[in-house]
């Protein structure tokens, strides 16, 4: 049979058949057959969320567009949204589309059998009717139809269609539907009509491959079985949502094998999971076009101007980026990047293996394409690909603190390890430029190996210019170590001696506000990030200017401004986006970091989990320690949702990340024993909590405070006082919680002093009674609303969870009350009653889809578990609710606020 090109129809009408109305080839019985709609598989996940989305956008006279690449699971999402809303098979028409009905007589004919037209009406069309008159008598007859109830018209594979008549008739089919009708349809491109008329009145949804993805949490709730019967590690889920980002199809395919196979491998190396990237996603491909993609997976970041630079080194076949994904292929644009692309990380691995011929000619024009626009950190990573040592060094060398500071530090990192020693002892730039780099990755040991004894006693004319930014750089480890009132002496003698750079200065005046910041003395600390801001502008340094913009959003952070702090890092973020064509920089994932500790203060957990994984990911690949705080703010979701071996396994995979980088213990250690003291609290293990605050000691002494962590030291005395609370050392903690305010007095940072009235009263509660202790509570209830900062209550849960059922009444009904009475379990102004044997994770599991309504066998196909252990989980949650039947058992929980 002879075969067409997806945008040809497979008889001559795509050309011929746009004047009038011909018979169709095919008989209606056979058109019938094609009305097949997806079963969905047993072990699908339930994703409420997408079944809510696809159940109101399919309401009457909607159109619902989703439109993703191959395996995003389109047509499953669109059939277990129409399951969940109860839409019956008979009232679904499912119509899956090929490029054999790109002409409109076949569509028109299909529509025809789908919209059950009777055959009288469509034998009326034939006396030379145009298409658009034959669908508006087919749409006239529909309407005339007695509508019992809802329909819903699925068109599946709507990228088949390219026809322009065929384009018109969709238009108008949309834009007349019968009132009883809706919609859906499905594609893997951009619909090829307008919709602007349907979305102002409010009758188009468009779902896109953002929302089809699988979210962390729901990756691991897909993969859940295998990690209860350790098949994979939660590290190793980890790691294929990072390199998957949640794409659904390799994630099952992956899941397949694992359960059908004993042999184990990379996903991307996975025999099913290589048949669908080879054969579905890129089957359409030409070698030339595969060979342009394979380029473009190699650069990771690529824009369709850099790729037409590398063009004469790209064999036989071109592919521009744009081009791949209006193909449909999984390429995501970089949002307000100027067109520059990115392909899925799991596709790019698998493109990059084996490496094609020609690659280090292509990095090192990529190299120069990049230098001649003057990005220079851009030109040393390709340069660094390329392993060219003439151009690698010429590159660095021209570098300054504002060419290297704060980008791509793992690129950098990498050079230096090639770097002969010689070449770094005959130059005094290079030198202070590879401080730097290890400066900006966290190790100060070597960054003060390389600047120890420099011009102590030289007479070179250039000393002082040295001597300058020699000081600038020890202010910058000294404030990395945390070494606050050291960095602010050393930071004022580079600023007096002048002599280098503007971009120097910059940096400087950034350390000092950080310091000052730490130190409580806020208003000197924006006048020092004003002068690094102006210095910013002058350069017209974008980058440099976000990191100015970071360090205010800090400074308002450190006084409680968290909503002044969120405008200024959104502002910050738009700013940068305006920038055409740039490259990524540290201090837009510095901004992002920062937005994500503002949500995840005012509780907003599912936008902070949404932009953590986005920041998260390139502070990985860029080795920017801003990935120590992605890290730690887990630890905190983990812990506050209650899933504490969820927070202890980021907390290793956090230190072995540290260790692998070398970074030096004084920057992670105190942050990592922390978080691992408030987790042992949480299990009431006081004896391991007792241990990691006896290891910060020494940093409490010395009085240390991260850069990253500016309230790490009066938390770590809240610890203190909230293990003391635990032993029953009532004495005690009110000694340590004195101690603290008076060694800060008036500079006590709003978050801490909020931690530290809420344990005040605790303390006052159990002292002078309940009437004392609420006035406390009410009053920082009060002054936390103003900014919805709940992240305290949140950290203090357990400490504050009597006081808080016994107070809560008496709150004002506000936005924070309610939100503090879903953190706390409270309904109705009480505390739910306590079980005396809580129900266990996978007790909750079963007890919720008991909810739903679900059978025994249901519940058993669902979890993947037998019947008998569906039973047994019925019977022990019976007798911990006390009841005896289903019903009953689910209106306890309701009491309970379990469900």
């Amino acid at each position: 049979m002879k075969s067409f090109p997806d945008s040809y129809a497979a008889n001559d009408e795509f050309q011929s058949a746009n004047s009038g109305l011909q018979r169709g080839e095919l008989v209606r019985d056979m058109l019938k057959q094609r009305l097949q709609a997806p079963t969905v598989p047993a072990h699908s996940l339930m994703r409420p969320h997408l079944a809510a989305l696809v159940s109101d956008a399919l309401k009457p006279r909607g159109v619902l567009f989703m439109d993703a690449p191959c395996g995003y699971g389109k047509s499953l999402t669109v059939a277990m949204g129409l399951q969940a809303a109860g839409v019956r098979d008979e009232q679904v028409q499912w119509l899956p589309l090929t490029s054999q009905d790109n002409a409109p007589t076949r569509f028109l004919s299909l529509l025809s059998v789908a919209l059950d037209i009777p055959e009288s009406c469509e034998s009326s069309l034939q006396g030379g009717s145009t298409f658009s008159d034959a669908l508006a008598i087919m749409l006239l007859a529909l309407k005339k139809t007695p509508a019992e109830d809802r329909s819903v018209l699925v068109l599946d594979g709507l990228h088949h269609i390219t026809n322009p008549a065929v384009v018109a008739l969709l238009q108008q089919l949309v834009a007349d539907m019968p009132s009883h009708y809706s919609v859906a349809m499905l594609s893997r491109q951009a619909l090829p009509c307008e919709t602007h008329a349907l979305e102002l009145e409010n009758r188009f949804t468009a779902i896109g491959m953002d929302k089809l993805e699988f979210s962390r949490s729901e990756t691991f709730e897909f993969f859940r079985d295998l990690l209860s019967d350790h098949q994979l590690t939660s590290v190793a889920i980890d790691h294929l949502y990072d390199l998957t980002e949640g794409w659904p199809t390799p994630l099952a395919l992956y899941r397949r094998d694992i359960l059908q196979s004993s042999d184990r491998h990379a996903v991307h190396e996975t025999p099913g999971v290589e048949r669908f990237l080879k054969e579905s996603v890129l089957g359409s491909l030409t070698p030339g076009q595969l060979r342009s993609l394979r380029a473009v997976a190699e650069l990771g970041l690529c824009s369709d101007e850099l790729l037409l630079a590398l063009e004469p080194l790209i064999p036989d076949g071109f592919l521009l980026p744009s081009d791949a994904c209006e193909r449909g292929l999984p390429v995501k644009t970089m949002p307000g990047w100027g067109r520059w692309y990115r392909l899925n990380p799991l596709l790019m691995q698998w493109l990059k293996t084996p490496v094609m011929a020609g690659y280090t000619d292509r990095m090192l024009a990529a190299s120069r394409w990049f230098g001649s626009r003057d990005q220079f950190p851009e030109a040393l990573k390709y340069s660094l690909l390329a392993g060219d040592a003439e151009e690698i060094i010429r590159i660095a060398s021209e570098g300054s603190e504002a060419l290297l500071l704060g980008q791509d530090t793992a690129s950098l990192l990498r050079l230096r390890k090639s770097l002969p020693a010689p070449l770094l002892e005959r130059s005094p730039r290079l030198r202070i430029v590879y401080s730097w780099v290890h400066a900006i990755g966290g190790q100060f040991r070597q960054a003060r190996a390389l600047i120890d004894g420099m011009c102590e006693s030289g007479s070179d004319g250039r000393c002082q210019e040295y001597k300058a930014r020699i000081c600038a750089l020890k202010a910058f480890i000294l404030r990395g170590e945390g070494q606050v009132a050291p960095a602010l002496e050393m930071a004022d003698r580079a600023l007096a001696g002048g002599g280098f750079s503007p971009q120097g200065q910059l940096v400087t005046q950034m350390v000092r506000a950080s310091a000052l910041c730490a130190s409580g003395r806020f208003q000197e600390a924006r006048d020092a990030n004003r002068a690094a801001s102006r210095l910013a502008r002058e350069a017209g340094d974008s980058g440099s200017e976000a990191l100015a913009v970071y360090s205010h959003a800090r400074i308002e952070l450190g006084k409680g401004a968290l909503r002044y702090a969120e405008q200024l890092l959104r502002t910050g973020l738009d700013t940068v986006i305006q920038e055409q064509a740039r490259p990524a920089r540290i201090g837009e994932t510095r901004l992002q970091l920062n937005l994500v500790l503002v949500l995840w203060h005012q509780g907003r957990e599912a936008e902070a989990d949404r932009l953590l994984v986005t920041c998260g990911r390139h502070a990985e690949q860029t080795r920017d320690l801003g990935l120590l705080l992605a890290m730690a703010i887990r630890v905190l979701m983990c812990r506050a949702q209650g899933r504490l071996e969820d927070a202890f396994v980021w907390i290793g995979r956090a230190e072995r990340t540290m260790h692998t980088w070398q970074v030096d213990e004084a920057l992670y250690v105190p942050v990592l024993e922390a978080l691992k003291a408030s987790c042992w609290l949480a299990q009431n293990q006081l004896e391991s909590a007792a241990q990691a605050l006896a290891r910060l000691q020494p940093y409490r002494e010395a009085g240390c405070v991260p850069e990253l962590f500016p309230m790490m030291p009066g938390l770590l005395d809240c610890l203190q006082v909230r293990l003391d609370l635990a032993r029953g050392e009532t004495v005690r903690a009110r000694e340590t919680l004195l101690a603290t305010r008076k060694r800060y007095g008036d500079a006590i940072p709003w978050g801490v002093d909020l931690h530290m009235r809420l344990l005040e009263a605790v303390l006052v509660s159990e002292e002078k009674g309940l009437p004392a202790a609420q006035k406390i509570l009410t009053v920082v209830v009060r002054e936390a609303e103003k900014e919805h900062f709940i992240s305290p209550f949140a950290e203090l849960k357990l400490e504050l969870a009597e006081l808080m059922g016994k107070v809560y009444s008496q709150l004002p009904e506000t936005r924070f009350r309610e939100a503090l009475g879903r953190l706390f379990g409270i309904a109705g102004g009480k505390l739910p009653a306590a079980l005396a044997e809580p129900v266990s994770e996978r007790e909750q599991g079963v007890l919720e889809l008991i909810a739903k309504g679900l059978s025994n066998q249901e519940i058993a196909d669902k979890l993947h578990i037998s019947l008998h252990t569906v039973k047994t989980h019925a019977r022990r949650i019976n007798a911990k609710l006390e009841v005896r039947s289903r019903t009953q058992a689910i209106v306890r929980a309701r009491e309970l606020g379990l469900l």
